[in-house]
């Protein structure tokens, strides 16, 4: 039976999760920039749609249940809001908009980006296995981080002579990130 040591556990659980870094590191990037891009939605269809409103204050979230149905839509309500003389309605696949004044907008439909959307899925999925698999994700990590620093005995790339001050300085810029920005 082969030892088991920091470089041969390192190196295991290096392989081992290498297909969730990669998928996490990338869907993390693409949640990171959402506001632009919103990775899980891809435009497929784009309609010119004209509707009766009520008045403003009567604008409901019944209201825009309602206007989805009306409009034949099989999907799950998120939000509405009123800005800038616009009433915008997420559903999960589609949005509407449309200008207070006038009644006309759009009825935009979404289906989810193939691999992207399900990549995504990891940074939203709260199911209690996936919890539990997460921590001890989270955990070979840390064992991976420290088999790292400690594989390296001697010589001017070991952990004591390079090694702590790169640890160091990838602290120190998380902690000035947290203190500026909040």
């Amino acid at each position: 039976m082969k030892k088991i040591n920091f470089r041969n556990l390192h190196r295991d659980l290096g392989y081992f999760y290498i297909g969730l870094i990669i998928s996490f590191a990338t869907s993390g990037i693409l949640m990171n920039h959402r506001d632009s891009w919103h990775a899980d939605k891809y435009t497929v269809e784009t309609k010119a749609i004209t509707i009766s409103l009520p008045a403003e204050n009567e604008i409901t979230d019944q209201f825009a249940e309602n206007l989805g149905k009306s409009l034949g839509l099989e999907d799950k309500m998120r939000r509405q809001n009123i800005k800038k003389g616009n009433l915008k309605i997420s559903f999960e696949n589609h949005d509407i908009e449309v200008d207070l004044k006038t009644g006309k907008g759009e009825l935009v439909s979404f289906i989810k980006t193939p691999i992207i959307s399900q990549m995504m899925k990891l940074h939203k999925n709260t199911s209690n296995w996936w919890i539990y698999y997460g921590d001890i994700f989270g955990i070979s990590l840390i064992t991976i981080a420290i088999t790292g620093m400690i594989m390296i005995h001697a010589g001017k790339f070991s952990f004591k002579r390079r090694g702590w001050k790169l640890a160091i300085a990838g602290l120190i810029f998380p902690l000035l990130i947290l203190l500026l920005l909040n």
